[in-house]
């Protein structure tokens, strides 16, 4: 069965691609492949890791989301996505190149689809993965 992290890692890409990223889907499968072989990477060199990006973003909302959760309840989206872009920060774990508006774009769309997927989950009374 898929967790939302993988459930929300594969919408963000594809509410993601675009003519500059066409292939992100086929990236960020290939990211959740190998996601269990390997740690987390510190830091993205380049955007040619944008599908391992959304991973991370995706594992790293899954985390604050059910931080979030058991201190004070189901968080906000707005809230879920200033802890994540707080963290990715304080790691220094986006690529330089990533403009802005770009990394806000990729963080708050995967967050969205994070979220969606653990509510689509409590709705159907799966437990959480």
């Amino acid at each position: 069965m898929a967790t939302p992290i993988e459930l929300g890692a594969r919408a963000a890409a594809q509410r993601l691609a675009d003519p500059a990223h066409p292939g992100l889907p086929d990236d960020v499968e290939a990211a959740l492949y190998a996601r269990g072989a390997a740690t987390r990477p510190g830091q993205y060199l380049d955007l040619d890791s944008l599908g391992t990006l959304v991973v991370s973003v995706a594992t790293l909302a899954w985390t604050v989301y059910n931080d979030l959760k058991s201190r004070a309840g189901t968080p906000g989206r707005e809230v879920a996505v200033r802890h994540v872009r707080d963290q990715l920060d304080r790691d220094d774990a986006l690529p330089p190149a990533l403009a802005p508006a770009e990394r806000d774009r990729i963080v708050g769309v995967t967050v969205d689809e994070v979220l969606d997927a653990a509510a689509r989950e409590e709705e159907t009374g799966q437990q959480p993965q």
